[in-house]
């Protein structure tokens, strides 16, 4: 296992591989089967469930950026120390819900979580589905700014994000026909704290309405509708991300490949992964709400590829033949 690759499918995008809940894992998880593979947290957060793997390296977007443009080096790291970042909004039988939640991982994974801080203020989430991409605005973000620096001053080296949502029942989601309408702006929410802190983060979302629905919903939606908080998954994840350094580690030059979905090319990764000679696979099965593909940027060396199956296929010949 020589090669390092990464393995991105953006949020927000209504991707129909990895634009649900996990519903990515299982093909990242054949790469990383063969390969250090590096993901975004969209690829295998899923509820109370992750596809994370210890051959994986969870990264959020906007350090991932900094990766690609060389700017930053991933330090593999184990068992981080974690700070839960809650929002004000939060009720307190739902913030009890979570701090029940946070004790069952530590119980159950001895994750490293060295607290939790509450926001002085409410941080104000909206969300909303722009054009068939999620989008949203966050009111007040530096008041979890202020909340993410007081867990790092106490020794946390990662941060889960909690910020309250108003209850979402989009039911052309729940069928798998639309985009997860809160992505978006959950995006927005782990750039910026992430940006500011120099730190791992991801953000897990929390609802008023923590009842476990019994309607039958897609299959890669389900793992959202079968617990109350999706919380356990970004433990999971940040237990094992990456620090970030400016020298030693993993250099955005040791990268092998990059997986993208065809129709979401626009972006610093494929950018920066071509600049470089690194191979940028295209994968056609993977449709979503964009249409950036290859053709539409005039893109030289994307290697395009029907399924994620054909891109393994032809990274085991490659293998091959430099036997």
């Amino acid at each position: 296992m020589d090669k390092l690759g990464a393995f991105i499918v953006p949020t927000g995008i209504g991707a129909s591989i990895g634009g649900f809940a996990g519903d990515a894992s299982a093909a990242a998880r054949e790469f990383a089967s063969r390969s250090r593979l590096i993901v975004n947290p969209n690829v295998v957060n899923a509820g109370c469930f992750s596809g994370i793997t210890d051959n994986m390296l969870y990264v959020e977007g906007y350090s991932l950026d900094r990766f690609f443009k060389g700017e930053i080096n991933l330090l593999p790291s184990r068992g981080n120390k974690i700070a839960v970042i809650f929002d004000k909004a939060i009720p307190p039988d739902v913030l009890n819900v979570h701090l029940n939640t946070i004790n069952a991982v530590k119980t159950v994974y001895r994750v490293d979580i060295i607290g939790h801080e509450i926001t002085d203020e409410p941080v104000g989430v909206k969300f909303e589905v722009q054009n068939g991409v999620s989008a949203g605005t966050v009111a007040n973000i530096e008041t979890l700014l202020a909340a993410a620096r007081n867990a790092a001053e106490k020794g946390a080296d990662a941060l889960a994000l909690v910020c309250f949502f108003e209850d979402s029942d989009d039911i052309a989601y729940a069928a798998g026909a639309a985009v997860d309408p809160i992505s978006g702006v959950e995006a927005i929410l782990s750039h910026c704290v992430s940006k500011e802190l120099k730190l791992p983060c991801a953000h897990s979302p929390a609802f008023a309405d923590y009842q476990i629905s019994s309607k039958i919903v897609d299959p890669r939606a389900a793992a959202e509708y079968i617990t109350p908080t999706f919380l356990p998954c970004v433990l999971l994840g940040l237990t094992n991300a990456p620090q970030f350094t400016q020298t030693g580690g993993i250099n955005i030059t040791d990268l092998d490949y990059l997986v993208m979905p065809a129709g979401a090319l626009g972006s610093t990764p494929v950018f920066e992964a071509l600049k470089r000679g690194i191979k940028v696979f295209a994968v056609k099965e993977n449709t979503c709400a964009l249409n950036v593909t290859a053709a539409a940027l005039g893109l030289q060396n994307v290697i395009e590829a029907a399924t994620y199956n054909d891109v393994l296929r032809c990274l085991n010949d490659a293998d091959r033949a430099a036997l």
